[in-house]
């Protein structure tokens, strides 16, 4: 038997590429996604449940039930946001799904998305780092069976994938042929399929659980 994995923020460039991933991978048997819209993709693997607030998932979560693993990787930027409700909207909203999930999935791996500069201190100056930071420590003090989080800088899209947001978009073009030589530096950038792939090698009880960079996503994905 394979495994069944629940990804979230699969609208995203991020969650699209481990989606994408899992679905071709022979180690998954079934993917559930929950978005807040349809991203109208069919595939045997794959279901769909929409939930327009995370905060409110009483009409889904009993889906929720005998997964191995949840991949959260919705997210916004903290980009105009106050910390108050930059925090409700990272915070807030991961920690409720994170509960809900291990109540209906209680022997399952979380993985969850932050990124490069996270502040675990939670009293550094830059205020999404402090946030993201609160966010993983109190992921990781949940009894789940293995807490991943991880910290990716650069990601480069790969297999198709656009970002929908503007600024990102015109980024990646600018530095798209710059990752031909990035890549060669694995600790500066990943790319969307080595980020699917080592979330799926966490799969291994052999792999202890803890913070993964760049570093550790590229090494991952080349096992």
């Amino acid at each position: 038997m394979g495994y069944k994995v629940l990804i979230t923020g699969t609208s995203g460039m991020v969650g699209m590429g481990v989606l994408l991933e899992c679905l071709d991978h022979p180690d998954i048997d079934k993917v559930l996604i929950v978005n807040r819209h349809s991203i109208e993709m069919e595939h045997p693997k794959l279901t769909e449940v929409i939930a327009p607030d995370f905060i409110k998932l009483d009409k889904v979560k009993e889906s929720f039930k005998g997964y191995d693993a949840c991949y959260f990787c919705a997210g916004v930027s903290s980009f105009g946001l106050k910390e108050a409700e930059f925090t409700k909207l990272t915070y807030d909203l991961t920690l409720h799904f994170a509960q809900t999930f291990i109540k209906h999935s209680p022997n399952s791996i979380f993985c969850y998305v932050s990124g490069q500069g996270t502040d675990s201190t939670e009293k550094g100056r830059i205020m999404w780092a402090r946030v993201k930071g609160k966010t993983e420590n109190d992921i990781a003090a949940m009894p789940f069976r293995a807490t991943y989080l991880f910290r990716p800088g650069f990601i480069q899209p790969m297999r198709g994938i656009k970002t929908k947001t503007k600024l990102y978009a015109v980024l990646y073009a600018i530095f798209k042929p710059l990752y031909l030589i990035l890549k060669h530096f694995p600790s500066t950038a990943t790319n969307s399929t080595n980020f699917g792939l080592a979330m799926i090698r966490v799969l291994d009880e052999n792999y202890a659980s803890g913070i993964l960079n760049n570093r550790e996503i590229n090494e991952l994905a080349a096992r």
